[in-house]
């Protein structure tokens, strides 16, 4: 699903949603509760509408198609919010490629990861993103946007103040 909002900042974020969230507001409800990855995706449209900044989500149940995207984001996107799913405890392809591009990235989730089984503790993709968000249900994604539209922006005032 591909849906982009016009921005008049410049701004154009990519949204990673990884694999089984498609299945989100049916898998295990009183995990993930009963949104489901359309309405996160319209509650991101709207968020993004009234930040004024661009957002292109996709959603895939396949690693290389996420690296794939995120190596695409050069050129396009100045940031990247993800929810990698279970690829946040196994994919070090997903974190070489955030690395390799160097792209602000926020990674999110719906559950409070910490909160649950042992080997979801781990993240390989929080050492190489600008931060994690996690257990606040849907509004982990729209407080995800949130700090990742105002580290960018303050990244762009502070390189424009020391140029």
């Amino acid at each position: 699903m591909a849906q982009e909002s016009d921005g008049q900042t410049g701004l154009s974020l990519l949204v990673l949603h990884g694999p089984n969230l498609n299945l989100l507001g049916k898998r295990e409800p009183g995990v993930y509760g009963l949104a489901s990855l359309d309405d996160i995706n319209k509650l991101l449209e709207a968020e993004a509408q009234r930040l004024q900044v661009k957002v292109s989500p996709l959603q895939s149940n396949h690693e290389g198609v996420l690296v794939d995207a995120i190596h695409a984001a050069v050129g396009q996107h100045q940031g990247i919010l993800i929810n990698p799913g279970a690829y946040t405890h196994t994919s070090v392809a997903i974190r070489d490629a955030i690395a390799g591009v160097a792209i602000p990235t926020v990674e999110v989730h719906l559950s409070n990861v910490y909160r649950r089984e042992e080997f979801r503790h781990h993240s390989y993709i929080a050492p190489v993103a600008i931060g994690q968000i996690s257990g606040f249900g849907p509004e982990s994604y729209r407080l995800g946007l949130l700090a990742l539209v105002h580290y960018l922006r303050s990244t762009q005032v502070f390189c424009s103040m020391s140029v």
